[in-house]
């Protein structure tokens, strides 16, 4: 059963009212990553798929955060800002060119969110939409299968292999 209703948000200064919002079920409009992605970049992806129907800025500042965490903890470059981070990792050339301009394009659409900036054309804040949200989760989802996914099925097939070879009385691969 699907039910609909008004969400009305108040922060103590305005009220933004939505109308159709799906109340019920609530779940996520991607599929959630794979058991290979670390649980804490796995919580901020499912915490940003979560809230993106409600607020594109929000989950484009979680994608950040959790893209932030990915090249700090996975990708080893040095703490500092998220653009100067993602620099880094591009300099090295170690990303698929689709995935490198992909995460490039994170550090214009994510600034969108965390900082606000103004068009030079009409003076408006340029708010982060939909789309831009979504392709910015697509990036992680680029980014998991590179760094987790894919090796770790890599890892799973050689394993196999080598229990395999081994049972054939043949070495290992290296």
């Amino acid at each position: 059963m699907l039910m609909f209703g008004k969400l009305v948000v108040r922060d103590g200064l305005s009220t933004l009212e939505y109308d159709d919002v799906m109340v019920y079920p609530q779940g996520l409009s991607r599929p959630s990553p794979t058991r290979d992605v670390p649980v804490e970049l796995a919580s901020d992806y499912v915490e940003a798929s979560r809230v993106l129907p409600y607020s594109a800025k929000a989950s484009a500042a979680l994608t950040r955060r959790c893209l932030q965490a990915l090249l700090e903890n996975y990708a080893k470059v040095k703490h500092g800002d998220l653009s100067a981070e993602i620099q880094e990792v591009l300099d090295t050339g170690g990303l698929p060119s689709h995935i490198a301009e992909a995460i490039d394009g994170i550090r214009n659409v994510g600034n969108f969110a965390a900082h606000p900036l103004k068009s030079t054309q009409s003076g408006a804040i340029v708010d982060v939409e939909d789309g831009e949200a979504e392709w910015l989760l697509d990036t992680l989802d680029s980014l998991f299968d590179f760094y987790f996914v894919q090796p770790a099925a890599t890892k799973r097939k050689k394993d196999a292999l080598n229990a395999k070879l081994k049972s054939l009385g043949k070495p290992p691969m290296k």
